[in-house]
């Protein structure tokens, strides 16, 4: 019985070392290759000439899916705003992502290839939208609106920033599928061959991206939301975005590869983290300014 025991022993012991074996191999092997990049056309679909892309549809599919919910949040807390409002409001916004995000890349990441040739500015479908500018674009044209029917500006701006981790997390998906803002070289396991990334394993800093700043916000401020006191307080959710998206950021700025054109800023900071300090500095103050306007009823 005891011989038969050891033998048994001996035989799982033997199978368990050979399982680990062979995990062992399996791992040094995707250390050393990394995951095949997926084989996704950036191109959802064509009609003749025209093509669709992804990352288009990820802006329109982001716009929409934000307008049907703040429409719905408008009548759940009745919130003192019209629909008609609305639509004319989401229209503005789109303006301000676009021209923002556009000209917000030309100034801050294009370097001097707008300079040597200007019609690129307009050449959208190769891609190129700056986030920061975005924000800038969008305030504005909140500022404009907001103005316009006699409205709260930060009130306004708290119905953005619940919905606008959608479009990040569409859009970072959308760069993944597009080969590009790949991370840097690295050994983890899940490293991806980005083609364009000159196959070599690389952290897929696109999807790091649409988890913090896509699925993460989204929770958390929608959570906040429920709350009565930061519904009731213009700028708290709003201070709180720019606040962690800055801070998110600067933190998968450090699996990131920093764009080609321009490099490192003091040897260790990208443009996209020296963009998000002011972002973080701005929710600070704004959220103190609230909290300590209103901290008899906190």
């Amino acid at each position: 019985m005891w011989k038969s025991f050891f033998i048994l022993d001996v035989d799982i012991f033997f199978f368990v070392n050979i399982i680990l074996a062979i995990l062992k191999i399996w791992k040094g092997f995707i250390l050393m290759n990394g995951l095949d990049f997926p084989q996704i056309s950036p191109i959802l679909f064509s009609i003749g000439p025209l093509s669709v892309r992804w990352y288009s549809m990820a802006y329109l599919f982001g716009i929409v899916l934000g307008w049907v919910l703040m429409l719905k949040n408008i009548r759940k807390y009745q919130l003192p705003i019209q629909k008609e409002q609305v639509e004319d409001f989401v229209f503005y916004l789109t303006l301000g992502i676009v021209l923002g995000g556009r000209i917000g890349y030309v100034l801050f990441y294009g370097g001097d290839m707008f300079v040597k040739n200007p019609l690129l500015i307009f050449a959208v479908w190769k891609g190129g939208m700056s986030f920061h500018g975005g924000v800038l674009g969008v305030m504005l044209a909140t500022y404009l609106f907001a103005k316009k029917i006699n409205y709260c500006f930060l009130s306004l701006t708290d119905l953005i920033v619940l919905y606008a981790p959608i479009g990040l997390f569409l859009g970072r998906l959308a760069n993944f599928v597009n080969d590009e803002l790949w991370g840097r070289v690295t050994d983890v396991p899940w490293a991806v061959k980005f083609p364009n990334g000159g196959y070599l394993p690389r952290h897929p800093s696109q999807l790091y991206e649409a988890f913090f700043e896509g699925i993460v916000m989204f929770v958390l401020l929608n959570t906040l939301w429920q709350k009565k006191f930061i519904r009731e307080h213009s700028g708290i959710v709003s201070s709180l975005f720019v606040m962690l998206y800055g801070l998110f950021r600067i933190c998968m700025e450090q699996f990131r590869e920093p764009d080609a054109q321009l490099g490192y800023f003091f040897s260790h900071f990208t443009m996209g983290q020296m963009l998000s300090v002011p972002l973080i500095i701005l929710g600070a103050v704004v959220l103190y300014q609230i909290l300590h306007l209103n901290k008899s009823k906190l």
